[in-house]
């Protein structure tokens, strides 16, 4: 089993930044795509970034060149570096770890909240 602990996320005004981490334990596959989702009220969760084991990131379209998704292999752990923050942005943020095999797992999330 994999646990997923989100932390970072509050209440920044727009411009601001903030840096979500998500510490993983537990029986973690070597091989495993590690990403962040976002879900705002009222809409579906969407994939904000994601990072493989090797490093290779994928960004959605909205928050290029302000977030930016790292991870330490070695400490377990994933960051989402959050930039240039803009109202829209405000939503419960999710970390996600997928093993090679499609079977993945879920934190609890956090919220961010960016006022105007």
């Amino acid at each position: 089993q994999v646990h997923l602990q989100e932390s970072g996320g509050g209440l920044v005004q727009a411009g601001g930044s903030l840096r979500l981490s998500c510490a993983a334990s537990g029986s973690l596959p070597s091989l495993n795509v590690m990403g962040w989702f976002r879900q705002a009220p009222g809409k579906q969760r969407e994939l904000v970034a994601s990072i493989t084991w090797v490093g290779r990131t994928v960004y959605a379209d909205s928050v290029k060149g302000r977030f930016i998704i790292s991870r330490d292999n070695a400490k377990n752990t994933g960051y989402l570096q959050m930039n240039s923050l803009k109202p829209e942005d405000t939503a419960v943020y999710y970390c996600k770890l997928d093993r090679l095999d499609g079977l993945g797992y879920w934190g609890q999330g956090t919220q961010v909240t960016v006022s105007s």
